[in-house]
């Protein structure tokens, strides 16, 4: 068993003075709460790394074709291997972007790729995260805390170096930038991850900016300075949904967008990381089709396997889910951050019925899929007790000239024994991720 790094309350402690917290919206209310890190880090052999990296690549690579495709000459519907109806019904695919082409031609920049691995070591892929995915911040800071309090550890351990994350994305920032500088767009200091876009912003040297701070002249995005000048932007990692992006374009009401950027979008004279409409891509629909893109974009087989799905919109899986309801997990394919998840081995007979009459008339809104009994990680307590608890990987992927998958990851653990949830959002905590140089 690997020992922890450091002193898991040490960290914590350090990572609360930092002010290294997650914001929680709940019943009406904001509320922050630190992230909790357990310094025991998740081990990737070099071996399993490469296996990961090179079918993240062709993931992504296959999901920015997709994209690029269904905004353009909709190929892959013509040909009928993804549904004309399943790709317009999805709440994601924005009428907005259609025949919009991004900056070199890439629409999701930075990828948050989730995987588990089972029992018997095969890695599933369990979902696309292409709009505005976050988290590679916190494993960042943490191993950067742990360096400091237990330096002998990272100069004798046999890890590759986290670091590079940061210029990863400045690079990727550069590389689509229509001239001018970047910008990081929060929607302020109560967004879920309002540290994220300080950080990265500091960490990257792009102006940490609010929509007040914005404004399009001429089809042109410029910043405002502090002696009423302006400066164009060039490149804006926006932080904040598609529908509150530009109210001139998407939802009036909204508060937190830049009126007429989707212009200076569409002109190509700005780029948005990640680009509007990437939903088309993300939704947990969609993914059951991705092996099929795979193959069909770049004429290989998927390294990485889905988790076993059933789209109850086709006939045949809608039966086998009716029948085999008590021991699937039913996933809402509009909902993120571990909502709208439900497990058939919770529900009673009573809720079970209610389930098939919802699947059945609204089939378009769901997936079902085999539970897969994914590992578990040991996890320490404040008084150095170890227990095990189920834990996930966020890899991020970064497409700029190429694409690139990040050494490293957020590992995020159940912090309730036997929970399959481990979203920060509903309490779950991280670990650092290490991959191993060598065997």
């Amino acid at each position: 068993m690997v020992t922890p790094v450091a002193n898991s309350k040490e960290i914590n402690e350090l990572l609360a003075r930092y002010g290294v917290k997650f914001g929680i919206y709940k019943n009406g209310n904001f509320h922050e709460q630190l992230f909790p890190f357990d310094a025991i880090p998740r081990v990737i052999s070099a071996a399993d790394f490469a296996m990961l990296e090179k079918g993240l690549i062709q993931r992504v690579d296959a999901l920015n074709m997709f994209l690029r495709d269904v905004y353009s000459d909709k190929k892959i519907i013509s040909d009928g291997v993804v549904p004309e109806d399943f790709v317009y019904s999805s709440t994601g695919f924005l009428q907005q972007c259609d025949g919009v082409l991004p900056p070199k031609g890439i629409y999701s920049h930075i990828s948050g790729i989730d995987l588990v691995q089972a029992k018997d070591g095969t890695w599933y892929i369990l979902e696309d995260n292409l709009r505005i995915p976050s988290g590679a911040s916190y494993p960042l800071i943490a191993r950067e805390l742990c360096r400091m309090t237990s330096p002998d550890v990272f100069r004798e351990a046999n890890v590759r170096d986290n670091r590079n994350y940061i210029a990863l994305l400045r690079e990727t920032m550069n590389y689509v930038n229509c001239g001018g500088i970047n910008v990081i767009l929060t929607p302020g200091r109560y967004n879920a991850a309002y540290f994220e876009h300080s950080y990265f912003a500091e960490k990257t040297g792009a102006v940490l900016v609010q929509n007040s701070d914005l404004f399009v002249e001429d089809n042109v995005l410029y910043l405002k300075d502090y002696q009423n000048g302006k400066t164009r932007v060039g490149t804006v990692y926006r932080r904040i949904s598609d529908e509150y992006l530009d109210p001139m374009t998407f939802l009036p009401e909204s508060l937190i967008g830049i009126p007429h950027i989707m212009d200076a979008y569409r002109a190509g004279n700005v780029a948005l990381i990640n680009a509007p409409g990437n939903g088309a891509a993300d939704d947990k629909g969609i993914y059951y089709f991705v092996p099929k893109m795979i193959e069909y974009y770049l004429g290989e087989k998927a390294i990485l396997k889905n988790a076993p799905t059933y789209l109850p919109f086709y006939e045949d899986d809608r039966k086998y889910v009716l029948d085999n309801l008590e021991k699937l997990v039913i996933k809402d394919v509009s909902e993120a951050g571990g909502y709208g998840v439900v497990f058939g081995s919770d529900m009673t007979k009573e809720q079970l019925a209610d389930w098939r009459k919802l699947i059945t008339e609204q089939s378009r809104r769901f997936i079902a899929q085999e539970v897969i009994d994914f590992i578990d990680l040991p996890v320490t307590d404040e008084q150095g007790n170890t227990t095990m608890h189920k834990a996930d990987l966020r890899a991020f992927v970064l497409s700029g000239e190429k694409t690139k998958v990040w050494c490293s990851g957020l590992t995020r653990f159940s912090r309730t024994e036997n929970s399959f949830v481990v979203n920060s959002s509903q309490g779950g905590g991280f670990k650092d991720t290490w991959v191993l140089s060598q065997e």
